[in-house]
């Protein structure tokens, strides 16, 4: 993996970072990723992450589970196990547990390894492994990759940037969908498929969306006018979004050209040096090498 992962840069007073011992160890290598130690352990669970989703997907073929399904198995229960032990750290090394464990990464987390644990200690819950239902949920485990991936991070600020102005642009959006099926119910009725309005809306936005499924299509000939200008609404609808957060992306960029890390002060706890930072900027005692 060519892009070295970063982990996400909670603040340090968020989920409390421990003075001294194991534990500030512990906490140095799993959430300061600016670190030796903590590339190697964020890119080994990105490693690990993939490994692990490659699994279950691979397990969802009939003829390769029938083969591997052992195999597989045992892969499932040593992932399950490292992960386990990997959430397990992460609430022993902060001082507020309890705050982790209820933030968007702990959750993702126990998701990881609930599924596997839940079907082990409710016996009822095979049956649904059979269908492979609890399976799927362990898919979620992609989700942790937000977290050692810093372009993730980036892409999730740009969006946050810009929710007001993609919120008002889908408003906009489903006003045309609603007022455009409706028309269309006018137009075309019930005797071409056009049942209710709510019908005629999804037809509507799978229509902008250039989807075009098919399965209901206007017969009349103003029925068609009208749906070839939903058709090239929609391509100029399409594009508004991209634009929002790719000039959000850009003002990203320039406001913020050297972007704070993980290192933390060992002294005062200051957290988002710099990179080449030797010292803390606020007690100026001498920062750890990013190195080791």
């Amino acid at each position: 993996m060519s892009v070295p992962p970063a982990s996400p840069n909670e603040p340090a007073d968020r989920f409390g970072r421990p003075p001294t011992g194991w534990r500030l160890r512990l906490f140095t290598v799993i959430f300061e990723a600016d670190t030796r130690s903590g590339r190697l352990f964020d890119l080994a669970l990105v490693w690990l992450i993939l490994a692990s989703v490659a699994v279950v997907m691979l397990d969802s073929f009939a003829s390769v589970h029938a083969r591997w399904g052992g195999v597989f198995s045992i892969l499932e229960w040593v992932f399950t196990v490292l992960f386990s032990l990997e959430y397990l750290a992460r609430l022993a090394c902060v001082q507020r547990p309890g705050r982790y464990a209820g933030s968007v990464f702990g959750v993702i987390d126990l998701l990881a390894v609930l599924p596997t644990w839940a079907a082990l200690v409710v016996p009822g819950l095979h049956a649904l492994i059979d269908v492979r239902a609890l399976r799927l949920l362990r898919l979620f485990r992609i989700l942790k990759l937000a977290a050692y991936i810093a372009e993730y991070r980036a892409l999730g600020e740009a969006l946050m940037a810009s929710r007001r102005k993609i919120l008002v642009f889908l408003s906009f959006v489903l006003l045309v969908t609603v007022v455009m099926g409706s028309l269309m119910y006018a137009v075309e009725g019930p005797g071409n498929g056009f049942d209710n309005i709510p019908v005629s809306i999804y037809w509507a936005i799978s229509t902008m969306t250039t989807v075009g499924f098919g399965d209901i299509t206007p017969k009349t000939g103003l029925g068609r006018l009208i749906a070839s200008i939903m058709m090239l609404v929609g391509w100029g609808t399409l594009a508004v979004p991209t634009g929002i957060v790719s000039a959000e992306f850009t003002a990203l960029r320039f406001r913020s050209p050297h972007p704070p890390t993980t290192r933390t002060c060992p002294a005062c706890l200051t957290e988002g040096h710099a990179f080449s930072a030797r010292y803390c900027s606020d007690c100026g005692a001498a920062l750890p090498d990013n190195r080791s």
